[in-house]
C-alpha cells in the first residue's frame, strides 16, 4: 500500500507538470560558492538545484544578523518583499554554523528559493535537522532542488511547486534519502527514487555519491 501511495504521488506530480505551460528550466550559471555549487537559472532567478558535502555539520554561531544578499543576475530582497513566501535555503545555514564565514555564504541568493511558511518551517526544517545529525555519523553528499511549474513572484522569481532532496552516504555509496516536498500550505513529504525523480525533472542532474 505504501509503495502504491508513493507511485500515485509521483504520477500526480508528473501529470500536473505536463498539464501546465511551464517556464524555461535551463541552467544558465554554474556557480562555485566554496561550500556548495549552485546550478542557477537566470530566467527563473532561482537555483534549479545545488550540491553540497557535509560531515559533522552544525555548530553554535548565530544566524540572527545574517541576511540574504544579491549577486550577479540573482534575485534581490525587493523581489521577495511582501510576497508571502519565505526565503528558503537549499543548503541549510545551520549545516555550517561551526564557521561564521561559511554560514554567511549560505545567505547568497544563489542558495535561495521561495517556500511557503508551512514547508520551510515545518517538514523542510525537520529533515534538515535529521540529515545534519546523520552527517555526524557519515560523510554525506546532498542534492537539493525545485520542481517548477508556472508560478512566479510578480512575474519574475520562479516558485517551485515541489522541492526535493537526495542524500548519499559517501561511506557506503548508498542513497539514504530521496524526498519530495509539496510547496504549499500543507508541506507534505513523500519518499521517492532517483529514477522516478529524474523522470519528473525538466533539467538534467547527474546524481552520484562522489
Amino acid at each position: 500500500m505504501y509503495k502504491k501511495n508513493i507511485l500515485s504521488f509521483i504520477i500526480y506530480c508528473l501529470t500536473l507538470l505536463l498539464s501546465i505551460e511551464s517556464f524555461s528550466q535551463k541552467i544558465n550559471l554554474v556557480v562555485n560558492k566554496e561550500i556548495y555549487t549552485s546550478y542557477y537559472s537566470t530566467d527563473l532567478k532561482v537555483p534549479l538545484y545545488v550540491v553540497h558535502y557535509l560531515y559533522n555539520g552544525g555548530g553554535d554561531f548565530s544566524r540572527s544578523k545574517l541576511r540574504f544578499f544579491k549577486e550577479k543576475k540573482t534575485a534581490s530582497n525587493s523581489d521577495y518583499a511582501k510576497s508571502g513566501y519565505d526565503r528558503g535555503h537549499l543548503v541549510s545555514a545551520e549545516d555550517f554554523a561551526y564557521d561564521y564565514r561559511k554560514q554567511s555564504i549560505t545567505f547568497s541568493y544563489y542558495n535561495c528559493f521561495p517556500q511557503t511558511r508551512h514547508l520551510n518551517r515545518g517538514a523542510w526544517k525537520s529533515w534538515e535537522n535529521t540529515i545534519r545529525n546523520e552527517s555526524k555519523r557519515w560523510p554525506l553528499k546532498i542534492y537539493t532542488g525545485g520542481i517548477y511549474g508556472n508560478r512566479r513572484i510578480r512575474g519574475k522569481v520562479g516558485v517551485p511547486d515541489y522541492c526535493w532532496k537526495v542524500v548519499y552516504n559517501q561511506k557506503t555509496g548508498l542513497i539514504l534519502h530521496a524526498l519530495i516536498f509539496t510547496n504549499d500550505n500543507v508541506g507534505a513529504v513523500r519518499r521517492t527514487t532517483v529514477s522516478e525523480l529524474k523522470k519528473i525533472l525538466q533539467y538534467p542532474v547527474e546524481f552520484s555519491k562522489d
